[in-house]
């Protein structure tokens, strides 16, 4: 119980976190940094819905939203957005249902493999999750790798500075965690689901032995009494 319950915390931390990690990568603006400037004199934040340019010397920033999202964007940036949504929206509900199946919640307390695969669907959830989430950041990531390689192949703009933004970092790190959480659900959690199985089985086959034995055993005293009356009564004819 004490392994079990040391699992589920574990679990429901890295799934915290890791949910946290993916909703704020979404909504933030640095995924990829110095995107478009070489003079050195302002850092440019380029994300997934705006990009934000930031002074050096005074540190005034100023942000420009992307158009519509009805309007014409690259590839990278439309698949990007919805691999990160659904990640963020899995791995949420992920969350949600492994809180519910905590053994600290007071959520169907007699009902403890209902929790465990309340734990296991979680589990599923959250593994699922990190597969988009980690294919938009690493897809987003090689895709800037590309683009500067081939401006440096091509002598332009070699001032130019392209880095993975921190936002960038915090979606693959998002990923990772999913992956953990849900590996740690999916694996341990179902260990202890056949061990609770087993031994709700065997109460279950040993209430029944009982049961089984009280019917006997009224039936065989059943008869005896019943003679005895019988007796009585026909003594009683007699008489």
């Amino acid at each position: 119980a004490g392994m079990k319950f040391f699992l589920q915390y574990v679990g429901c931390f890295f799934a915290f976190f890791s949910a946290g990690f993916l909703i704020t990568s979404t909504w933030t603006d640095c995924w990829m940094v110095n995107a478009d400037d070489s003079l050195e004199v302002s850092t440019k934040c380029r994300g997934l819905w705006w990009e934000c340019v930031t002074n050096v010397f005074d540190g005034i920033q100023t942000c420009d939203e992307y158009d519509s999202i009805y309007a014409e964007h690259p590839v990278k940036l439309v698949l990007t957005r919805a691999m990160m949504i659904t990640a963020d929206i899995l791995s949420g509900f992920g969350f949600l249902f492994l809180v519910l199946g905590l053994d600290c919640v007071k959520f169907l307390p007699d009902e403890p493999l209902i929790k465990l695969r309340i734990c296991l669907v979680s589990g599923v959830m959250l593994l699922i999750a990190g597969l988009p989430g980690i294919t938009g950041s690493v897809w987003y990531a090689v895709d800037v790798y590309v683009e500067r390689s081939s401006l440096l192949f091509h002598n332009v703009f070699l001032g130019i500075q392209y880095k993975f933004g921190w936002s960038c970092w915090l979606g693959m790190a998002g990923s990772l965690g999913c992956f953990l959480s849900g590996s740690l659900l999916t694996c341990c959690m179902y260990l202890f689901r056949e061990t609770s199985s087993g031994r709700l089985h065997s109460a279950y086959s040993l209430r029944k032995g009982y049961s089984s034995a009280a019917t006997v055993v009224t039936n065989v005293h059943l008869p005896s009494s019943q003679t005895a009356t019988s007796k009585m009564y026909a003594v009683d004819t007699r008489v």
